[in-house]
């Protein structure tokens, strides 16, 4: 069975960090593009940071750019998502998801159609 598994959310102060992990089970995730989304309360589903199988593009949300970080480690089938100095505005649930390519570019950071398998989510509170 095909898995992605999330970890690493919590509850942190305002100017926090984590690091959301997403190891994938059942498949490789090198050959994958990866989608970090977020979804808030009552909100669609935000694209915050992506990059494609080869590593090569990494995308940014402008409201994330500088603080968070996206990486895979391919010895541990798994990708990461550091977020630095973290914002009330950056609470909400976060997805992992992969993509088989080829997709296009331009759609990567956009919406999750394109992506073929879902984490289960884990929830980022930024509070004081």
């Amino acid at each position: 069975q095909l898995q992605l598994v999330e970890s690493g959310g919590g509850l942190v102060q305002p100017g926090g960090s984590l690091r959301l992990s997403c190891a994938g089970s059942g498949f490789t995730l090198e050959h994958y593009a990866i989608g970090w989304f977020r979804q808030a309360p009552g909100k669609e589903p935000e694209g915050v940071s992506c990059m494609t199988s080869s590593g090569e593009t990494k995308i940014y949300a402008d409201s994330v750019k500088g603080r968070f970080t996206i990486s895979r480690d391919n010895a541990k089938n798994t990708v990461y998502l550091q977020m630095n100095s973290l914002e009330l505005e950056d609470t909400a649930v976060y997805y992992c998801l992969a993509a088989e390519p080829p997709i296009l570019l331009s759609s990567l950071c956009v919406s999750t159609r394109p992506y073929d398998y879902w984490g289960q989510g884990t929830q980022v509170t930024v509070s004081s």
